[in-house]
């Protein structure tokens, strides 16, 4: 939107802005609350879209999605452990659960993967680096 578009006064932005806000509350992330908001929003969103690239929601999408990964750069740190336990502290995170990966690996394979049964492969490996983003040594 160019500055000239603008309306008029201000007010009429800030009347819109705040009835956005009472539908979905889109903020800078300060908080860990914010953030738990945030990543429930963009899950939420991810959900809906489903790869979907034309729906309107995608610049939202990536909105949210830039706030989230722009705070977990500077205040999430992964912890060194062995993968299966930095894929359960992103499960818990994110407030996923182990269906939530579905596209990734089945239910099955990722309770394998946490009880410690099973290997992270390298191919879900680099899906959840990309699910995560974060480096794919984290998994390995």
């Amino acid at each position: 939107m160019n500055a000239d578009r603008l309306p008029g006064p201000f007010p009429d932005l800030a009347q819109t802005w705040a009835a956005l806000q009472n539908q979905l509350p889109i903020t800078p992330i300060r908080t860990d609350e914010d953030y738990q908001q945030m990543v429930r929003l963009a899950n939420s969103l991810a959900d809906h879209l489903k790869g979907n690239k034309e729906d309107p929601l995608v610049d939202l999408f990536t909105i949210v999605k830039d706030l989230v990964e722009r705070w977990e750069a500077h205040h999430m740190t992964l912890p060194k452990a062995e993968p299966r336990e930095v894929l359960r502290r992103l499960l818990e995170t994110h407030g996923l659960r182990q269906k939530d990966l579905i596209g990734i690996a089945s239910p099955t394979v990722v309770s394998d993967i946490l009880a410690g049964r099973r290997a992270i492969s390298k191919k879900v490996a680099k899906a959840l680096a990309a699910r995560f983003n974060t480096d794919v040594s984290a998994f390995l």
